[in-house]
């Protein structure tokens, strides 16, 4: 064989080679792409939940709006718990009203997310501290999970008396 012959073989070989890592590289941003596109979606289903929460009262005691001390406000162990006349999400008129609410989310592109919100009393001096008495803040925190997900995607937001 000549030495031409040598030279197409290194360059096809050569030509393979990198077409192997261009063809690797795409499929590697495909995968980019679309977990991006999940993660997304997830960050935008968690707004959505506390979007809808933010149209609600403070709480039970003050969805007529008036003044209240602390201690009369709803105690966190009835967080959650139907009140009379709440038989669905569409009823609930105040924040802890959420508290375990946990709804499934499939669409066309948007299968198998799962969104739990959770309500907490928290500390005036620090959000991230629960709080064992009612205070005039109640922090939000909206859970996604997915199959689709490597990590869930979790959202927060406190809320005080007179946010709205």
């Amino acid at each position: 064989m000549g030495e031409n012959s040598f030279l197409s073989i290194g360059a096809m070989a050569l030509l393979a080679l990198i077409s192997l890592r261009f063809n690797a590289t795409l499929l590697e941003n495909r995968s980019t792409e679309i977990e991006n596109k999940v993660y997304l979606t997830a960050f935008s289903l968690a707004d959505d939940q506390i979007e809808e929460i933010k149209q609600k009262a403070f709480d039970e005691k003050t969805v007529e709006w008036k003044a209240i001390p602390a201690d009369q406000l709803s105690p966190a162990e009835s967080f959650g718990v139907f009140d009379p006349g709440e038989s669905t999400v569409n009823d609930f008129d105040d924040i802890d009203d959420y508290n375990g609410y946990q709804k499934s989310v499939s669409l066309p592109h948007v299968e198998n997310y799962s969104v739990t919100s959770t309500i907490d009393y928290v500390l005036a001096t620090d959000q991230d501290v629960i709080s064992n008495t009612q205070t005039y803040f109640k922090r939000v925190t909206v859970l996604v999970t997915s199959p689709y997900l490597s990590h869930s995607v979790k959202l927060s937001f406190v809320f005080t008396l007179h946010s709205k």
